[in-house]
């Protein structure tokens, strides 16, 4: 039987075994636990554990450095050397790679490197299961129905390569989505958490606010497609600037294919893109959404390259005082374009220096306004101006003079978030979210809700 080996006995035998000229070996170890309930019952949970192993192996030939990776589950020490070959043999048997880089070193070895890797469990929900249990109490004598899930992954990631790299980081990402209905289903709600460890997620209180919402929803108003004054809460902030994140990468804009695109050459660095305070950042030590303090790359892309591998995070500032402040580049597409490192970090930040809730915002709301709960289906139309479709879902209501006085019908909208923070009238308090759209690759998140004084709802939408 062969032996399961720890994390950092599985990077160091695979280094070991090399036999070309570098290797970058990439050890996910990985946990999660989960429940799930529908109708105010608790219908299914469970526990897994699984392991991932990323190896990178490169060539140095004359004409450049080629590279090639190879991904197993669930491997053991009987079969890293099949693997090690196999990526060898891909990096031999490919071209140069154009975003070739030395590989990373110098970076100091963390000190846990070779400790045990970090485990979740059902434990992680023994305050909030209990909670959950009285929300469907209380759901059940107010006449609601409550379904959802709860999520709780931790990945520890070991990464070693042949320039000395020892580098070890554990995260931890929780998910929390609740969905209130009427008993004729006509009516729902949705909210949704974001949580390293289930210990800041109240239910009682997210319950409170899907009562309301229902309650909002008992009036129904037919409303037409249009141009409308909208609060957008954090979470569909989150939802259309995360995609503007994953668009901004320096290389397309400098070849004149995105929004950031100046008009006859080079990119709109510099430029003020939005009236108000807006501050756009990523920081690997912001609090409550912590990741990863160096580049974890399992293969390369637009926004990442397996050569900078270990490359350490710094906060980044991606718009500042509304003004576009950097894009996304690897070491490759920096030296391309003139521009400096600036690596995709796993969050994202909006602050306006607003102090309103979205509770707060309503109220101050005078006239006719829309309240959306959240986004889905978001695509995008035309990538030079960045315009992006989508439905609203669960919930679009209809505020006057400071008022929710009724759920609207749904709408289709086309927006571009660049366009969107160029409009924006006002922005309230920055608060952690759950993207809705997006939360199943991107959950680290805080923003404000924005008021748009003219927000395209294209078409009426007939989903919930």
């Amino acid at each position: 039987m062969s032996r399961v080996s720890k994390p950092y006995e599985i990077v160091e035998r695979a280094l070991e075994l090399s036999t070309t000229d570098g290797l970058v070996v990439v050890a996910d170890e990985h946990s999660s636990a989960n429940l799930r309930w529908a109708g105010n019952a608790l219908t299914t949970n469970g526990v897994t554990r699984g392991r991932t192993l990323t190896v990178i192996a490169t060539v140095d030939g004359a004409k450049g450095t080629a590279s090639g990776v190879v991904s197993r589950s669930a491997v053991t020490a009987d079969d890293l050397e099949p693997l090690v070959r196999a990526a060898e043999a891909a990096a031999r048997g490919a071209g140069p790679a154009e975003d070739a880089q030395p590989l990373v070193s110098g970076v100091p070895s963390s000190p846990d490197f070779t400790d045990a890797p970090a485990e979740t469990g059902s434990e992680v929900f023994a305050d909030f299961a209990p909670a959950l249990g009285d929300a469907f109490a209380r759901a059940r004598s107010g006449g609601r129905e409550l379904y959802g899930f709860a999520n709780h992954e931790l990945t520890s990631t070991y990464l070693g390569t042949s320039t000395g790299l020892r580098l070890r980081h554990d995260q931890p990402t929780g998910t929390l989505e609740l969905n209130a209905k009427s008993p004729d289903r006509t009516r729902s709600a949705w909210a949704g958490r974001s949580t390293r460890d289930f210990k800041d997620v109240d239910p009682a209180a997210m319950d409170a606010e899907l009562a309301r919402r229902l309650s909002w929803a008992e009036r129904r108003i037919d409303l037409p497609a249009g141009r409308y004054e909208t609060l957008l809460p954090p979470t569909a902030v989150a939802d259309l600037l995360i995609y503007q994140l994953w668009s901004s990468t320096a290389r397309d804009a400098v070849e004149g294919r995105t929004v950031f695109s100046r008009p006859g050459g080079g990119t709109r660095l510099g430029e003020t893109l939005a009236p108000l305070p807006l501050t756009l950042r990523s920081d690997p030590h912001a609090p409550g959404l912590e990741s990863a303090p160096f580049v974890i790359a399992h293969s390369s892309g637009d926004s990442a390259s397996v050569f900078d591998n270990g490359l350490p995070l710094a906060p980044t500032d991606w718009l500042r005082e509304g003004k576009l402040e950097r894009l996304t580049t690897t070491r490759h597409s920096a030296a391309l374009t003139g521009l400096p490192v600036a690596p995709a970090i796993d969050n994202l930040v909006l602050d306006g220096g607003g102090e309103r809730s979205l509770e707060e915002m309503v109220a101050a709301t005078t006239g006719r306004a829309l309240l959306l709960t959240c986004l889905w289906y978001i695509r995008e139309v035309d990538p030079a101006t960045l315009l992006l479709t989508g439905l609203t879902r669960d919930g679009v209501y209809l505020v006057e003079d400071g008022e929710v006085v009724g759920e609207v019908n749904n709408f289709r909208f086309n927006e571009s978030p660049v366009d969107l923070l160029s409009r924006a009238s006002e922005a309230g308090r920055t608060e952690k979210t759950l993207p809705r759209e997006w939360g199943d690759w991107f959950t680290r998140a805080a923003m404000p809700a924005l008021r748009i004084p003219d927000f395209n709802m294209s078409s009426v939408s007939q989903g919930v």
